[in-house]
């Protein structure tokens, strides 16, 4: 394998109109990946920038990170990553970033993707990368990613025919959908988009849900196939004070299980991601118990895609599904050891997007290389159709037996 011959860094905007990092490795051959950033963060996950923000980044890269790549074996992914480690020496990558650990990661692998002829897909996932996730596209949107909207972060649409292509569009089908459905509802409103390009209205939680559920139902019967409601809560948002505080009610962890309970029974709900606190594993298993043969329960603020707080969720039954971000914990090894983790275990992986985005189509080719259940990249929006329109592509290839 070649050697990093060049590196730089440059700061870019992400969807949000804030700053991000992204950086190139010519070994010769120039690759690129660009590092997204989340609103809702879990307490557990790595610091997205170092004190200073992405400028500090800039900085550290340019004096420290960049020059010492240089030389690097791109195959060496693992030696790589533990670098990075070591070069941070803290916990959470405070020193340098995880934005900035995750792009270098991500690049080396793109690298070494490149010099061995192959996709990144094939590259990481070798001849068995072959099944498609199923696209979760936000449509209506709440939390810290809609002002003005519901309590629940995230209302996902989970389109299951057989082909990418086809759930690609039928989410997007969904998105159209829920336009129409809210346009009659408030006549003369404006209608607004969240920041993974969910429909933002004035609606309760759960009036929300059935609305999405009749969307659902409707593009099913047109279809042909199974097209299912999801959610992520984000619930550790609107924990308070020993309470789930929604909008028209409070819930103590027992009755928000009975209420997940409830919801997911009436509305047929495909997926629950983040549905209680970030530190409630005892809450977690009993739901599992509760709906976890029916439901996909996916983790995130509580797992963090941290392979020993996931350890600790598989020992005691809390969910059966994790939530894939490599910014999280910084690097494609660390990532890649939760993913085999889960898979041990028989959980699901779903690979993810995060609210501020790029045009980067990186975590497309995680997921197959993955072989996950899903991958959330948004339905709309050109930073979240980069992703699944790259998925199209792989799709086309793995049919061409390329």
């Amino acid at each position: 394998m070649p050697i990093i011959e060049r590196a730089s860094i440059r700061k870019v905007l992400d969807s949000r109109g804030n700053a991000t990092v992204e950086v190139d490795l010519f070994a010769p051959i120039r690759v690129r990946v660009a590092a997204p950033s989340g609103a809702s963060t879990g307490a557990h996950e790595a610091q997205a920038f170092p004190k200073g923000g992405a400028d500090e980044a800039v900085r550290l890269f340019t004096k420290d990170l960049g020059p010492a790549l240089k030389g690097r074996d791109v195959a060496d992914q693992e030696g790589l990553d533990r670098w990075l480690r070591e070069v941070d020496g803290t916990p959470n990558f405070s020193r340098i970033g995880g934005n900035l650990a995750a792009a270098i990661s991500l690049a080396n692998a793109r690298a070494a993707a490149a010099a061995a002829g192959r996709p990144l897909y094939r590259f990481l996932g070798g001849r068995s990368a072959g099944k498609m996730p199923f696209p979760f596209g936000n449509v209506i949107g709440g939390g810290r990613h809609a002002v003005g909207g519901t309590t629940v972060q995230e209302y996902l649409v989970v389109s299951q025919g057989p082909t990418v292509a086809g759930n690609v569009f039928a989410n997007a089908r969904v998105h159209h959908r829920l336009k129409e459905v809210l346009s009659r509802k408030f006549p003369g409103e404006p209608l607004g988009r969240g920041d993974e390009g969910a429909w933002v209205a004035k609606l309760g939680d759960e009036e929300a849900l059935a609305l999405l559920a009749d969307a659902c139902k409707t593009v099913e019967k047109d279809l042909g196939f199974p097209v299912r409601p999801a959610m992520d809560l984000a619930a550790s948002e609107f924990y308070r004070d020993g309470k789930y505080r929604y909008k028209d009610r409070a819930l103590a962890p027992g009755e928000q299980i009975e209420f997940l309970v409830r919801l997911a029974k009436d509305y047929g709900v495909y997926a629950y991601e983040d549905p209680l606190d970030e530190e409630d594993f005892d809450g977690f298993a009993a739901l599992t118990k509760a709906i976890g043969k029916k439901v996909v329960l996916i983790g995130d603020d509580i797992y963090c895609t941290n392979v020993e707080r996931l350890r600790r969720g598989i020992a005691s039954g809390s969910g059966n599904a994790i939530l894939i971000k490599p910014n999280q914990i910084g690097t494609l090894t660390e990532t890649r050891a939760t993913v085999e983790t889960a898979r041990k275990a028989g959980w699901a992986t779903v690979v993810s997007h995060r609210s501020g985005e790029t045009t980067d189509d990186t975590i497309a080719h995680l997921a197959v290389a993955f072989g996950s259940l899903g991958i959330k990249t948004g339905t709309v929006g050109g930073e979240r159709t980069a992703k699944l329109n790259e998925l199209i592509r792989i799709e086309e290839e793995l049919h061409e037996g390329m």
